[in-house]
């Protein structure tokens, strides 16, 4: 539809036989009324499953499209037809005059539980009183090859005109420190900040030089149920970015640290947001710590800071983004003053606590991993 809408020279070819064959025989956005389905088995009804949808018709509502038809597989001279209607949208696209879309009525033999003759007297009697066979449109006499559209511009300028830098060019980003390849996930209940975690850790690394990408799960998770967040921060190109193998696994509850564990990397590093791990939750080859974190942040003021306390916990193991750049990711992310300086001090107590739990954070070692 928005393609169609912005007039895209391209040709559509939408073949309607009115089910989704391929799945078992469900009924389609286009199956007849009265037809039965697995998911219509007393028959389409306009009452409870609406009227087909005539997708040709609802195309032409729209202004730019070029040429719209709908043809039918019903007989040979059908067949004929339909193939000039084809070539006529194709020529169109090939003269770059515009959107071009061609409905084709057609057989499902199999679904319909029809002989081939039965199939296409089915789309030649049936088929066509729902779907009429007609020129809906046609432009082509007077429509012209859309003009070239501007050059975008230059890759360098994109931070700029993206107000990225502050209007500073884009050299004064500073250079990474550190060769590195950090693919974090963020788990935990909606409402934990598991988003603004991953947020805040994408902002910092850019604020290092980095390249980033941060990738958030939106859904029914968002109220209440699990949620997590991918989020990538590299010295070189970013290919990808979804986290499956990740080498920090950030778990704010125990849904998602059953969930994501198994995945982790090893000799990554795991932050579980209790007092202690489950007995049946561990792994030796990766750094696994448990720390209150919620509550910590509870202590300092609200249990919603718990988020930035698990930051302040793996900046301190990590040590890979400089304090300062945290800070100014925080200050463009969090707008007041009064969260933003609950934030410093959520981000110095979760140094505190990884501090403490100095021999927990400690790399696993060399040995083991050659052995695993």
């Amino acid at each position: 539809m928005h393609a169609a809408n912005r007039g895209e020279p391209i040709t559509v070819i939408f073949v309607n036989n009115g089910i989704y064959g391929m799945t078992g025989g469900q009924m389609a956005p286009t199956t007849p009324l009265g037809k039965k389905t697995t998911t219509s088995p007393f028959g389409r009804s306009a009452a409870t499953e609406g009227f087909p949808i005539h997708v040709c018709e609802l195309l032409n509502s729209l202004e730019a499209p070029v040429y719209i038809e709908r043809v039918a597989l019903g007989n040979n001279k059908q067949i004929m037809q339909a193939a000039k209607v084809i070539r006529k949208a194709v020529e169109n696209q090939v003269k770059g005059l515009g959107f071009s879309f061609v409905e084709v009525l057609s057989p499902c033999p199999t679904i319909w539980k029809l002989n081939p003759i039965e199939a296409q007297t089915f789309v030649r009697e049936e088929m066509a009183k729902t779907f009429s066979v007609a020129n809906v449109r046609d432009h082509t006499k007077e429509a012209v090859p859309r003009s070239a559209r501007p050059a975008p511009p230059p890759v360098e300028d994109l931070p700029r005109i993206l107000g990225l830098v502050d209007n500073l060019p884009v050299g004064a980003v500073p250079d990474p420190t550190h060769e590195l390849d950090l693919r974090i996930k963020v788990a935990g209940f909606g409402g934990q900040g598991v988003l603004m975690l991953g947020e805040v850790l994408a902002e910092a690394g850019l604020e290092s030089g980095y390249e980033v990408s941060w990738l958030p799960s939106y859904g029914p998770e968002m109220r209440s149920g699990t949620s997590n967040c991918h989020v990538r921060v590299s010295s070189g190109p970013i290919d990808s970015p979804l986290v499956s193998r990740p080498n920090v696994l950030l778990a704010l509850n125990e849904p998602s640290l059953r969930k994501f564990l198994p995945a982790v990397e090893p000799g990554g590093i795991v932050l579980y947001n209790a007092p202690a791990l489950p007995d049946d939750c561990t792994r030796p080859d990766v750094r696994m710590v448990a720390l209150p974190f919620t509550e910590l942040g509870d202590e300092l003021g609200s249990s919603k800071v718990g988020n930035i306390v698990m930051l302040g916990a793996l900046l301190e193991a990590e040590s890979l983004i400089e304090p300062d750049q945290v800070t100014a990711a925080l200050r463009r992310l969090v707008k007041s003053d009064k969260w933003f300086h609950l934030d410093l001090a959520a981000l110095e107590r979760g140094r505190e606590e990884a501090r403490k739990s100095g021999e927990a954070l400690a790399p696993v070692s060399d040995d083991y991993l050659w052995g695993v």
